[in-house]
Parts: structure tokens; sequence; C-alpha cells
């Protein structure tokens, strides 16, 4: 595969390119991205399905700038996937035909199931959640993808979207009595089996929504892959945003970008709620490009990573280059953790994070030293994108942050906009500084855990060891002795 590819979409709101670079055989990274709402549709749904010439000079002209960045950026591969607006198209072969001779780029036009197909394929190996159903609401059409324990199940497209209700009846004032009945007539089709609890919230529209709610919680990552939405909580916020009228909608905290066709989006949003009996929205920061990217990368691997690979993680050790002293450092904190959990009850979960803090905790250096954890918890924030959520992006992060002489606080926590017991990140948090000290110094000792009291062993003679642990910030109902 080559080292540098470019995807572009052309949707029937936007056309969006992706650049992505590889860093060895499953390790990759974004490199650019670019979209511009060319809103090849326009006119169409009132003309057959006819592409209008006005839109497709915008969508060619576009295209052309997309042919010279990815050009520019030396890239090696290009794959240009076209979805619902020129699928429906009668004249779909006149656009083609233009974009090949005008910019010297072959479009495949994919047909519904192929395109639920990639949305599944990117939220099956990025996303932390492991099953639901794939919803992926664009401006023509609705794709979903039933997914368990990381496998597609089943893939259905549907004649459902944001510009397409838009034109149809928004636009046109008409009761919302008869988008819904527009609605239900594709949504009859679905089979039974889409019922779950999560869903996989793909497109502009649910992530418009998510950063409101972000907003609204106080989240400090500006980044909306991995974030939930209890839907319980803001089922009533969503019918608001349906029913407002449009002028009204950025009193909601709509942007001006989605206030001309969010709500179409939103009913859609909606239906699918109550018709899959979901409970809950993973957020996700991905969708059709990357599976673009990710079914030509992972195509001899049955479009799934190995089971030991995290993409981001591979990645960050691709780039960042760390050494022999990272992986001691995971080591020992391991054992460690195993240790206290029981004393302390720190939940097992928490082990996994740790280890990936242990990791990350060298990153900042590549930066200054002299700030390194800073630079190491913005690096996580940053580059943890794909298999983690927002939670566990932040735990990670806030252990990062803090070493040897400080350790969390409840403010900190309420810095990040989580909720996390303070008692266990701070147990982690002296877990990682001890780590940290013992994967540098010579330590030959031993380290026993006694309910609240940490013993260490083998140190009496080691000035440097004694002064360098009883330094680490602890928690007031922690001791530590040193011992023959």
């Amino acid at each position: 595969m080559a080292k540098i590819t470019t995807v572009i979409d052309i949707g029937s709101n936007s056309i969006r390119m992706a650049v992505f670079k590889k860093t060895s055989r499953f390790g990759f990274s974004l490199i650019y991205e670019l979209k511009s709402k060319v809103r090849i549709s326009e006119g169409s749904y009132e003309a057959k399905g006819m592409l209008q010439e006005a839109p497709m000079q915008r969508t060619l002209s576009v295209l052309a700038n997309f042919m010279h960045i990815a050009k520019t950026y030396k890239s090696r591969k290009i794959l240009c996937i076209a979805t619902s607006a020129m699928r429906d198209a009668p004249n779909r072969q006149v656009f083609v035909k233009k974009a090949s001779q005008e910019c010297g780029i072959n479009i495949k036009v994919i047909d519904g199931s192929k395109e639920a197909f990639f949305g599944a394929v990117a939220c099956a190996n990025l996303s932390h959640n492991r099953s639901g159903i794939m919803v992926d609401i664009g401006g023509g059409s609705t794709e979903c993808a039933l997914i368990e324990d990381g496998r597609i199940k089943e893939l259905i497209s549907l004649d459902l979207g944001t510009i397409r209700l838009k034109e149809l009846f928004f636009d046109k004032r008409l009761d919302l009595k008869e988008a819904r009945s527009f609605i239900q007539k594709q949504l009859d089709k679905i089979p039974t089996s889409f019922r779950h609890e999560n869903i996989f919230g793909v497109g502009g529209t649910i992530r418009a929504l998510a950063k409101m709610i972000s907003k609204q919680e106080g989240n400090c990552l500006n980044i909306l892959h991995g974030f939930e939405i209890d839907v319980k909580k803001y089922i009533d916020f969503f019918t608001k945003i349906v029913c407002a009228k449009e002028e009204k909608l950025i009193d909601l905290g709509v942007s001006e970008e989605r206030q001309d066709n969010i709500q179409g989006g939103v009913l859609i949003l909606l239906m699918l709620l109550e018709q899959f009996k979901t409970k809950m929205i993973t957020t996700c920061g991905v969708g059709v490009r990357e599976g673009v990217f990710l079914a030509d990368l992972l195509r001899t691997h049955s479009h799934r990573f190995p089971s030991d690979i995290n993409p981001s993680l591979q990645y960050l050790k691709d780039s960042f280059l760390l050494d022999s002293y990272a992986l001691k450092i995971k080591t020992i904190a391991n054992r460690l953790f195993d240790l206290f959990k029981g004393s302390f009850g720190i939940k097992e979960d928490f082990k996994r994070l740790l280890s990936i803090a242990a990791i990350a905790s060298e990153m900042g250096v590549k930066v200054n030293f002299y700030s390194m954890n800073k630079h190491s918890a913005y690096m996580v924030k940053q580059v943890l994108s794909y298999g983690f959520s927002y939670y566990e992006r932040c735990v990670i992060a806030l252990l990062t942050e803090f070493s040897e002489k400080k350790f969390p606080k409840d403010i900190d926590i309420a810095r990040y906009g989580i909720k996390a017991d303070l008692g266990s990140l701070q147990i982690l948090s002296y877990i990682l500084s001890l780590s940290r000290v013992l994967g540098v110094i010579d330590f030959r000792g031993e380290v026993k855990v006694f309910e609240e009291q940490v013993k260490i062993y083998g140190v009496e003679d080691n000035f440097l060891a004694r002064e360098k642990i009883s330094k680490i910030a602890r928690p007031k109902n922690l001791s530590v002795l040193f011992m023959r």
C-alpha cells in the first residue's frame, strides 16, 4: 500500500478529502483534511435525481483543487468514491466523464451497501465500543450496519438524508407528520435484527449534536470521537431542535453552518433511536473516508486489525521512537498495580489505562524535558484518537500530567469534565511515579503492600533511591516504609 493515500468522498451535501500517512504496517495518521459544501444534490430531488449544471460545476472546481493538494502531499494512491446523489442520478456518467477529462480523477460510484460497509469498517476498527449499530446520516441517504464484537453482520441503506428532507419537506414548511410518514416508510425496510442499546453515530448531524452537548457538559477535549451521549438525558433536546423555527436554532446552540439542514437529520435520528431501542450514542469522528482507507489497508486481514494492535498506540510507538525505558516503566507499573489493587480496591479496568500512561509518560521529553508531563498529557489527548473513549483518554492524560511531586486533585478531574474516583486516580498516579523512579535508578529490592502501607526492601544503602521515593507525592492515608 502507498505510504501516502488520499481519499475523496463526494456526498450529497459536501465533498471531503482526507490524506493519510502510513507509519508502519498498521500505524497511520491523518495528515490533512478538507471539505467543501458544494451540495451537488441541490435541486436534484425535485428533478427525478438529475444533477444540475451549477452544482456539478462547483464540484468539478473543488475536485481540481483536491487533486492539486493530493499531488502537493505526494500522494501515490488516490481513492475517490461518490455516494447517494451520484448513484441516484440518471446523468451521473456525464459528471464522471467530465471529472476524468478535466480533473484527471477516476470516480467510483458505490451503492448503498458498500457505503454502509465502509462506515462500518471505520467504526468497528476505530471505536472503543465493539458492538452496536452504525448510523451514518448523510445528505441523501442513511446507512446502517449491525456490528457485533467488531464484526460486521448486516448492512442496509435507506433513501433518507438531511438535504433530501430539507428540499422535500422543510423548505416547503410542510407538517412534520408528512416528513415522519416519509421516514417511516423507509424504516419499515430495516430488519428486526437491528436492535441495540448502542449506536455508532456517524455524519455531520450527530457530530453537531455531540459538539453542542459536549460544550454543555464542560468537556475539555475539543475532539468528539469516542464521546458518549445518554439518549434518555438528551431526547427532549433533540425534539426541541426538530420542532424549533429555523431562526431559533441558534438559541439552542446550532452552528450557522448546520441551521439549514440539521432538523431533517435529527428527525431521522429520533425515529431510528426509537426503532433500535437505543440508550447510548457513541460519537464517531470517523466514517466513509476512514473506511475506504482501512478497507484498503486491511484487505488481507478480513478488514480488521489484529487483536493486539491499536492503530493510535502503533502510531505513537512509530512516531516517538519510545525506547526500552518506556517499556520498562510499563512492566514495573503492571507489577505494582497487581500489588496495590487488592489493598486499595482499584478496578482491574484501570490496569490497561495505567499501562498506556506508563508508555505515554515519556513522550513529552521529545519536546522539552522540564515540562515533559504537560507535553505528554497534551499528546495523549491528541494522539490517542482511535479505540479510546473520552473518559479513557482523560484518565490517561491525567496520569501522564502528574508525576513524582504532584498528584491529581478534585479540581483537576473537574477541569477534564469527567466523573472519576479521586482515590483510585491518586493511587494510580503514585504507582506511575514510583515506576518511573524504580525504572531509572539501580533498584534491586522488593516492594510489598500491606493495606495502606507500602514497604520497600533493599534500599538501605541506596541514598538516591530513598531520596527520590520519599519525594513522590502520595495520598495522606498511604505510608511508605524503607525496610532492611
